[in-house]
């Protein structure tokens, strides 16, 4: 039987911080940046797709504090009224 190779999907192109630093041992003075690489465009599409991914994480957590809002509102109205 042949093994099978482990794909690995991490990462380990995209640079969130230069940490090409002075001083660090593995400080590389000639590395340059690539001027090419275009990290953060995103397309229309996407924008709008990561906007109602935020609106989707967000909605259970403002519809449970409406229902707790409108519960303490209610047991308060039947209490005091």
């Amino acid at each position: 039987m042949a093994r099978k190779e482990k794909k690995d999907d991490l990462d380990t192109e995209t640079t969130f911080a230069d940490m090409n630093v002075e001083g660090f041992s593995w400080y590389n003075p000639d590395k340059k940046k690539n001027p090419n690489k275009q990290i953060g465009k995103v397309s229309r599409k996407e924008y709008w797709a990561m906007v109602r991914g935020a609106f989707a994480a967000t909605l259970p957590i403002i519809g449970c504090v409406i229902v707790g809002a409108l519960l303490v509102f209610l047991l308060a109205y039947l209490w005091l009224g």
